[in-house]
Protein backbone atom coordinates (compact mmCIF):
# COMPACT_ATOMS: atom_id res chain seq x y z
CA UNK A 1 0.00 0.00 0.00
CA UNK A 2 1.68 3.47 -1.77
CA UNK A 3 2.39 5.86 1.49
CA UNK A 4 -0.51 8.74 1.37
CA UNK A 5 1.15 12.01 0.59
CA UNK A 6 1.14 15.01 2.87
CA UNK A 7 -1.21 17.88 2.18
CA UNK A 8 -0.27 20.55 3.28
CA UNK A 9 -3.49 22.60 2.31
CA UNK A 10 -5.34 19.21 3.96
CA UNK A 11 -3.37 19.63 7.29
CA UNK A 12 -4.47 23.63 7.03
CA UNK A 13 -8.16 22.83 6.85
CA UNK A 14 -8.43 19.82 9.37
CA UNK A 15 -7.24 22.41 12.14
CA UNK A 16 -9.60 24.92 10.41
CA UNK A 17 -12.52 22.68 10.66
CA UNK A 18 -11.62 21.38 14.52
CA UNK A 19 -10.82 25.13 15.89
CA UNK A 20 -14.14 26.38 13.65
CA UNK A 21 -16.49 23.65 15.69
CA UNK A 22 -15.17 24.25 19.27
CA UNK A 23 -15.87 28.48 18.04
CA UNK A 24 -19.34 26.79 17.72
CA UNK A 25 -19.57 28.19 14.18
CA UNK A 26 -21.68 26.28 11.50
CA UNK A 27 -19.86 25.39 8.43
CA UNK A 28 -21.48 28.47 6.57
CA UNK A 29 -19.78 30.73 9.14
CA UNK A 30 -16.47 29.65 8.09
CA UNK A 31 -16.99 27.86 4.20
CA UNK A 32 -15.21 30.52 2.45
CA UNK A 33 -11.86 30.27 4.71
CA UNK A 34 -11.96 26.64 3.18
CA UNK A 35 -11.58 27.89 -0.59
CA UNK A 36 -9.04 30.51 -1.70
CA UNK A 37 -9.96 33.96 -3.19
CA UNK A 38 -8.09 33.88 -5.79
CA UNK A 39 -5.76 31.01 -7.65
CA UNK A 40 -2.96 32.22 -10.08
CA UNK A 41 -0.69 29.65 -11.63
CA UNK A 42 1.82 31.01 -14.24
CA UNK A 43 3.99 29.77 -17.13
CA UNK A 44 7.65 31.87 -16.62
CA UNK A 45 9.88 31.59 -19.73
CA UNK A 46 13.22 33.13 -19.65
CA UNK A 47 16.39 32.58 -21.85
CA UNK A 48 19.18 31.07 -19.63
CA UNK A 49 23.13 31.94 -19.89
CA UNK A 50 23.79 29.57 -22.87
CA UNK A 51 20.74 30.70 -24.90
CA UNK A 52 18.68 28.00 -24.70
CA UNK A 53 14.53 28.82 -23.24
CA UNK A 54 12.99 27.03 -20.11
CA UNK A 55 9.57 27.66 -18.49
CA UNK A 56 9.13 27.60 -15.16
CA UNK A 57 6.10 26.99 -13.26
CA UNK A 58 4.79 29.72 -10.20
CA UNK A 59 1.93 30.86 -8.77
CA UNK A 60 0.22 33.00 -6.38
CA UNK A 61 -2.83 32.64 -3.72
CA UNK A 62 -4.70 34.91 -2.41
CA UNK A 63 -7.08 33.29 0.74
CA UNK A 64 -8.74 36.14 2.13
CA UNK A 65 -9.03 39.78 1.82
CA UNK A 66 -11.52 40.17 4.31
CA UNK A 67 -9.59 42.16 6.60
CA UNK A 68 -7.68 43.69 3.94
CA UNK A 69 -4.67 43.77 1.39
CA UNK A 70 -3.43 40.11 1.14
CA UNK A 71 0.02 39.80 2.24
CA UNK A 72 2.55 37.21 2.14
CA UNK A 73 5.58 35.64 0.64
CA UNK A 74 7.48 34.31 -2.70
CA UNK A 75 9.39 31.32 -2.19
CA UNK A 76 11.88 29.91 -4.76
CA UNK A 77 12.09 26.10 -3.81
CA UNK A 78 12.42 23.19 -6.53
CA UNK A 79 9.14 21.13 -4.45
CA UNK A 80 7.02 24.28 -4.70
CA UNK A 81 3.24 23.29 -5.59
CA UNK A 82 -0.07 24.82 -5.49
CA UNK A 83 -1.46 22.62 -2.65
CA UNK A 84 1.79 24.36 -0.79
CA UNK A 85 1.08 28.18 -1.79
CA UNK A 86 -2.68 27.51 -0.73
CA UNK A 87 -1.90 26.34 2.70
CA UNK A 88 0.43 28.88 3.17
CA UNK A 89 -1.45 31.73 2.08
CA UNK A 90 -3.83 30.43 4.17
CA UNK A 91 -1.80 30.06 7.19
CA UNK A 92 -0.87 34.05 6.56
CA UNK A 93 -4.95 35.10 6.82
CA UNK A 94 -4.73 33.14 10.07
CA UNK A 95 -1.39 34.92 11.46
CA UNK A 96 -1.98 37.94 10.37
CA UNK A 97 -5.59 37.84 12.27
CA UNK A 98 -3.99 36.90 15.18
CA UNK A 99 -1.75 39.41 15.47
CA UNK A 100 -4.55 41.57 14.76
CA UNK A 101 -2.94 43.48 11.57
CA UNK A 102 -5.12 44.35 8.55
CA UNK A 103 -4.14 42.18 6.04
CA UNK A 104 -5.60 39.25 4.50
CA UNK A 105 -3.61 36.32 3.35
CA UNK A 106 -1.07 35.52 0.36
CA UNK A 107 1.61 33.24 -1.13
CA UNK A 108 4.02 32.84 -3.74
CA UNK A 109 6.08 30.16 -5.10
CA UNK A 110 8.34 29.36 -8.06
CA UNK A 111 8.68 25.61 -8.62
CA UNK A 112 13.28 26.11 -8.97
CA UNK A 113 16.71 25.14 -7.26
CA UNK A 114 17.52 28.61 -7.49
CA UNK A 115 21.01 27.18 -6.37
CA UNK A 116 21.44 25.53 -10.38
CA UNK A 117 20.66 29.56 -11.55
CA UNK A 118 23.47 32.42 -12.14
CA UNK A 119 22.41 35.62 -10.43
CA UNK A 120 21.78 37.02 -14.39
CA UNK A 121 19.37 33.63 -14.54
CA UNK A 122 17.31 34.72 -11.28
CA UNK A 123 17.02 38.16 -12.35
CA UNK A 124 15.18 37.54 -15.09
CA UNK A 125 13.35 34.69 -13.67
CA UNK A 126 11.84 37.16 -11.09
CA UNK A 127 11.43 40.35 -13.56
CA UNK A 128 9.08 37.86 -15.98
CA UNK A 129 7.40 36.54 -12.69
CA UNK A 130 6.72 39.70 -11.60
CA UNK A 131 4.91 40.80 -14.80
CA UNK A 132 2.97 37.60 -14.64
CA UNK A 133 1.61 38.51 -11.29
CA UNK A 134 1.13 42.22 -11.90
CA UNK A 135 -2.36 42.35 -12.48
CA UNK A 136 -3.40 41.33 -9.23
CA UNK A 137 -0.02 42.77 -6.76
CA UNK A 138 -0.11 46.08 -5.59
CA UNK A 139 0.58 48.12 -2.59
CA UNK A 140 -3.66 48.08 -1.77
CA UNK A 141 -3.94 44.65 -3.40
CA UNK A 142 -1.33 42.43 -2.23
CA UNK A 143 2.10 43.07 -1.10
CA UNK A 144 4.71 40.13 -1.65
CA UNK A 145 7.75 39.66 0.57
CA UNK A 146 10.74 37.22 0.70
CA UNK A 147 10.35 34.00 2.12
CA UNK A 148 12.63 30.43 1.53
CA UNK A 149 15.28 30.97 -0.66
CA UNK A 150 14.49 34.45 -1.92
CA UNK A 151 15.41 38.14 -0.31
CA UNK A 152 15.46 41.62 0.07
CA UNK A 153 17.15 41.89 -3.56
CA UNK A 154 15.01 40.14 -5.20
CA UNK A 155 12.49 42.18 -3.43
CA UNK A 156 13.96 45.23 -5.13
CA UNK A 157 14.54 43.48 -8.62
CA UNK A 158 10.12 42.82 -7.89
CA UNK A 159 9.42 46.34 -6.48
CA UNK A 160 11.22 47.91 -9.76
CA UNK A 161 9.79 45.28 -12.34
CA UNK A 162 6.31 47.06 -10.84
CA UNK A 163 7.55 50.74 -10.99
CA UNK A 164 8.90 50.35 -14.10
CA UNK A 165 4.51 49.11 -15.43
CA UNK A 166 3.46 51.96 -13.27
CA UNK A 167 5.75 54.66 -14.69
CA UNK A 168 7.00 55.95 -10.91
CA UNK A 169 8.83 54.24 -7.88
CA UNK A 170 6.34 52.07 -5.72
CA UNK A 171 8.30 51.30 -2.33
CA UNK A 172 5.01 49.82 -0.98
CA UNK A 173 4.76 46.95 -3.81
CA UNK A 174 6.90 44.77 -1.16
CA UNK A 175 8.36 44.66 2.50
CA UNK A 176 11.67 42.70 3.02
CA UNK A 177 13.70 45.48 0.90
CA UNK A 178 16.94 46.23 1.50
CA UNK A 179 16.64 49.71 4.04
CA UNK A 180 18.39 52.35 1.10
CA UNK A 181 15.03 51.66 -1.17
CA UNK A 182 12.50 52.34 1.79
CA UNK A 183 13.23 48.71 3.71
CA UNK A 184 12.27 49.20 7.36
CA UNK A 185 15.12 48.41 10.43
CA UNK A 186 14.65 45.32 11.77
CA UNK A 187 12.52 43.76 9.41
CA UNK A 188 15.56 40.97 8.20
CA UNK A 189 15.31 39.86 12.03
CA UNK A 190 11.44 40.23 12.87
CA UNK A 191 10.62 36.86 12.26
CA UNK A 192 13.41 35.83 14.68
CA UNK A 193 13.45 37.83 16.57
CA UNK A 194 9.30 37.79 17.34
CA UNK A 195 9.98 33.80 17.78
CA UNK A 196 12.13 35.04 20.59
CA UNK A 197 9.46 36.86 22.43
CA UNK A 198 6.70 34.20 22.02
CA UNK A 199 9.07 31.24 23.82
CA UNK A 200 10.33 33.10 26.87
CA UNK A 201 6.56 33.77 27.62
CA UNK A 202 6.15 30.22 26.75
CA UNK A 203 8.99 29.61 28.91
CA UNK A 204 7.19 31.51 32.12
CA UNK A 205 4.32 29.95 31.71
CA UNK A 206 5.38 26.59 31.94
CA UNK A 207 8.26 27.17 34.53
CA UNK A 208 11.25 26.89 32.57
CA UNK A 209 14.11 28.90 33.71
CA UNK A 210 16.17 30.28 30.82
CA UNK A 211 19.10 30.36 32.67
CA UNK A 212 19.14 26.82 33.10
CA UNK A 213 17.08 25.70 29.51
CA UNK A 214 18.29 23.46 26.53
CA UNK A 215 17.25 25.12 23.35
CA UNK A 216 17.70 22.94 20.25
CA UNK A 217 17.03 25.17 16.54
CA UNK A 218 16.47 22.83 13.34
CA UNK A 219 17.21 25.19 10.59
CA UNK A 220 20.18 28.08 10.38
CA UNK A 221 18.35 30.24 7.62
CA UNK A 222 17.41 33.73 8.36
CA UNK A 223 15.00 33.00 11.12
CA UNK A 224 16.57 30.30 12.86
CA UNK A 225 19.72 31.98 12.88
CA UNK A 226 18.24 34.40 14.11
CA UNK A 227 16.77 33.37 17.24
CA UNK A 228 19.75 30.83 18.01
CA UNK A 229 21.99 34.43 18.21
CA UNK A 230 19.50 36.59 20.25
CA UNK A 231 18.89 33.23 22.49
CA UNK A 232 22.89 32.48 22.69
CA UNK A 233 23.64 36.29 22.87
CA UNK A 234 20.89 36.38 26.37
CA UNK A 235 22.75 33.60 27.82
CA UNK A 236 20.81 31.00 27.04
CA UNK A 237 22.26 27.41 26.02
CA UNK A 238 21.76 26.09 21.96
CA UNK A 239 22.75 22.72 22.19
CA UNK A 240 21.84 22.01 18.51
CA UNK A 241 21.08 23.61 15.29
CA UNK A 242 20.98 22.29 11.66
CA UNK A 243 20.53 22.88 8.24
CA UNK A 244 19.83 20.52 5.25
CA UNK A 245 22.92 18.27 5.62
CA UNK A 246 22.47 17.87 8.93
CA UNK A 247 22.98 18.82 12.22
CA UNK A 248 25.40 20.17 15.27
CA UNK A 249 24.87 19.16 18.96
CA UNK A 250 26.47 19.85 21.94
CA UNK A 251 25.58 19.38 25.69
CA UNK A 252 27.82 22.35 26.70
CA UNK A 253 25.85 24.42 24.38
CA UNK A 254 27.17 25.79 20.74
CA UNK A 255 29.46 28.53 20.20
CA UNK A 256 26.36 30.31 17.94
CA UNK A 257 27.98 33.89 16.28
CA UNK A 258 31.18 31.29 15.28
CA UNK A 259 28.71 28.86 13.42
CA UNK A 260 27.13 31.78 11.80
CA UNK A 261 29.99 33.29 10.26
CA UNK A 262 30.85 29.77 9.15
CA UNK A 263 27.18 29.11 7.10
CA UNK A 264 27.47 33.31 6.00
CA UNK A 265 30.71 31.95 3.76
CA UNK A 266 28.52 29.21 2.05
CA UNK A 267 29.60 26.83 4.02
CA UNK A 268 27.09 23.77 5.24
CA UNK A 269 27.28 21.86 8.46
CA UNK A 270 28.43 19.01 7.65
CA UNK A 271 31.87 20.06 7.13
CA UNK A 272 31.79 22.87 10.82
CA UNK A 273 34.33 21.13 13.32
CA UNK A 274 34.66 22.34 16.85
CA UNK A 275 35.50 20.59 20.36
CA UNK A 276 33.05 18.61 21.75
CA UNK A 277 30.71 19.38 19.19
CA UNK A 278 28.91 15.99 17.35
CA UNK A 279 27.31 15.44 13.99
CA UNK A 280 23.55 14.89 13.99
CA UNK A 281 21.11 14.11 11.83
CA UNK A 282 17.86 16.19 11.59
CA UNK A 283 15.91 13.53 12.92
CA UNK A 284 18.13 13.32 15.89
CA UNK A 285 18.03 17.21 16.18
CA UNK A 286 14.13 16.65 16.40
CA UNK A 287 14.33 14.28 19.32
CA UNK A 288 17.51 15.37 21.15
CA UNK A 289 17.85 16.22 24.88
CA UNK A 290 16.39 19.70 24.95
CA UNK A 291 14.13 21.61 27.33
CA UNK A 292 12.77 23.77 24.29
CA UNK A 293 12.43 22.19 20.36
CA UNK A 294 12.08 25.71 17.63
CA UNK A 295 11.88 24.08 13.91
CA UNK A 296 12.82 26.95 11.86
CA UNK A 297 13.27 25.00 8.60
CA UNK A 298 9.96 23.71 6.03
CA UNK A 299 6.74 22.16 6.93
CA UNK A 300 6.17 18.62 7.87
CA UNK A 301 8.97 18.09 9.89
CA UNK A 302 7.65 16.83 13.13
CA UNK A 303 5.07 13.81 12.07
CA UNK A 304 3.83 10.79 13.97
CA UNK A 305 6.53 8.89 13.09
CA UNK A 306 8.91 11.18 15.18
CA UNK A 307 6.47 12.71 17.82
CA UNK A 308 6.70 10.06 20.19
CA UNK A 309 10.39 9.91 20.48
CA UNK A 310 10.59 13.76 20.96
CA UNK A 311 12.31 14.71 24.51
CA UNK A 312 11.53 18.94 24.51
CA UNK A 313 8.65 20.26 26.65
CA UNK A 314 8.38 23.26 24.92
CA UNK A 315 7.96 23.44 20.49
CA UNK A 316 7.99 26.83 19.19
CA UNK A 317 6.94 26.77 15.60
CA UNK A 318 9.79 29.20 13.93
CA UNK A 319 8.74 27.22 10.31
CA UNK A 320 5.03 27.40 8.87
CA UNK A 321 3.41 24.46 9.02
CA UNK A 322 6.50 22.15 10.82
CA UNK A 323 3.78 19.61 13.03
CA UNK A 324 1.30 17.07 11.16
CA UNK A 325 -2.09 16.87 12.64
CA UNK A 326 -1.31 13.33 13.91
CA UNK A 327 1.69 14.31 15.73
CA UNK A 328 -0.12 17.19 17.42
CA UNK A 329 -2.47 14.73 19.03
CA UNK A 330 0.38 12.37 19.70
CA UNK A 331 2.19 15.73 21.30
CA UNK A 332 -0.66 17.14 23.24
CA UNK A 333 -1.53 13.58 24.70
CA UNK A 334 2.35 14.05 25.73
CA UNK A 335 2.05 16.97 27.63
CA UNK A 336 4.24 18.60 25.59
CA UNK A 337 3.20 22.44 24.72
CA UNK A 338 3.19 23.29 21.01
CA UNK A 339 2.87 27.46 20.61
CA UNK A 340 1.80 27.42 16.95
CA UNK A 341 3.22 28.98 13.76
CA UNK A 342 0.58 31.28 13.37
CA UNK A 343 1.62 32.97 16.62
CA UNK A 344 5.15 32.45 17.23
CA UNK A 345 6.77 32.99 13.65
CA UNK A 346 4.06 36.46 13.10
CA UNK A 347 7.17 38.73 13.58
CA UNK A 348 7.92 39.14 10.21
CA UNK A 349 4.21 39.92 8.80
CA UNK A 350 4.18 42.15 11.84
CA UNK A 351 7.86 44.58 10.66
CA UNK A 352 6.59 44.03 7.10
CA UNK A 353 2.96 46.01 7.98
CA UNK A 354 5.19 48.60 10.08
CA UNK A 355 7.59 48.92 6.50
CA UNK A 356 4.47 49.14 4.92
CA UNK A 357 3.01 51.84 6.98
CA UNK A 358 6.13 53.89 6.66
CA UNK A 359 6.36 53.40 2.72
CA UNK A 360 2.57 54.51 2.04
CA UNK A 361 3.40 57.45 4.67
CA UNK A 362 6.46 58.54 3.53
CA UNK A 363 7.97 57.71 6.93
CA UNK A 364 11.02 56.20 8.38
CA UNK A 365 11.07 54.71 11.93
CA UNK A 366 13.97 53.84 14.58
CA UNK A 367 15.22 50.26 15.30
CA UNK A 368 14.54 51.06 18.71
CA UNK A 369 10.56 52.05 17.79
CA UNK A 370 10.31 49.21 15.68
CA UNK A 371 11.55 46.28 18.17
CA UNK A 372 9.27 48.12 20.53
CA UNK A 373 6.29 48.41 18.83
CA UNK A 374 6.79 44.44 17.43
CA UNK A 375 7.00 43.23 21.31
CA UNK A 376 3.91 45.31 22.08
CA UNK A 377 1.80 43.51 19.38
CA UNK A 378 3.45 40.34 20.04
CA UNK A 379 2.87 40.14 23.75
CA UNK A 380 -0.95 41.02 23.27
CA UNK A 381 -1.50 38.53 20.96
CA UNK A 382 0.54 35.75 23.15
CA UNK A 383 -1.81 36.91 25.86
CA UNK A 384 -5.41 36.81 23.83
CA UNK A 385 -4.31 33.20 22.64
CA UNK A 386 -3.10 32.03 26.12
CA UNK A 387 -6.18 33.39 28.22
CA UNK A 388 -8.19 31.35 25.67
CA UNK A 389 -6.73 28.54 26.17
CA UNK A 390 -7.20 28.36 29.44
CA UNK A 391 -10.92 30.15 29.11
CA UNK A 392 -11.82 26.63 27.02
CA UNK A 393 -9.02 24.27 27.84
CA UNK A 394 -7.23 23.84 24.44
CA UNK A 395 -3.94 23.63 22.95
CA UNK A 396 -2.12 26.87 22.11
CA UNK A 397 -2.88 26.15 18.41
CA UNK A 398 -6.37 25.74 18.62
CA UNK A 399 -6.57 28.92 21.11
CA UNK A 400 -4.93 30.96 18.40
CA UNK A 401 -6.90 29.86 15.18
CA UNK A 402 -9.97 30.47 16.96
CA UNK A 403 -8.91 34.16 17.69
CA UNK A 404 -7.75 34.11 14.27
CA UNK A 405 -11.07 32.92 12.50
CA UNK A 406 -13.23 34.94 14.63
CA UNK A 407 -11.76 37.55 13.64
CA UNK A 408 -11.90 37.07 9.80
CA UNK A 409 -15.80 35.38 9.96
CA UNK A 410 -16.52 38.97 11.89
CA UNK A 411 -15.30 40.95 9.16
CA UNK A 412 -17.04 38.95 6.89
CA UNK A 413 -19.99 39.27 8.68
CA UNK A 414 -19.33 43.23 8.44
CA UNK A 415 -18.96 43.29 5.24
CA UNK A 416 -22.61 41.72 4.16
CA UNK A 417 -21.21 38.00 3.64
CA UNK A 418 -21.38 36.16 0.43
CA UNK A 419 -25.10 35.79 1.35
CA UNK A 420 -25.31 39.47 0.07
CA UNK A 421 -23.86 38.79 -3.11
CA UNK A 422 -27.17 37.37 -4.51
Amino acid sequence: MAEKKYNPYDNMLSVLKQSAEALGLSYEDYATLCYPERELKVSIPIRMDDGSIKVFEGYRVQHSSARGPCKGGIRYHQNSDMDEVKALAAWMSFKCAVVNIPYGGAKGGIKVDPSKLSRAELIRLTRRYTTRILPIIGPDKDIPAPDVNTNGEVMAWIMDTYSMFTGHTVPGVVTGKPIEIGGSVGRVEATGRGVTIIAYQCMEKNNIDPAHAAIAVQGMGNVGGTAAEIFYNNGQKVVAVSDYTGGLYCEDGLDIPAIRKFISGKNTLDKYEADNVKHISNDELITCKCDVLIPAALENQITEDNAGRIQAKLIIEAANGPTSVEADEILNSRGIIVCPDILSNAGGVVVSYFEWVQNIQNLTWDLEEVNKMLQKIMLTAFNEVYALSQEKNVTLRMAAYMVAIKRITTAGKLRGGPISMG
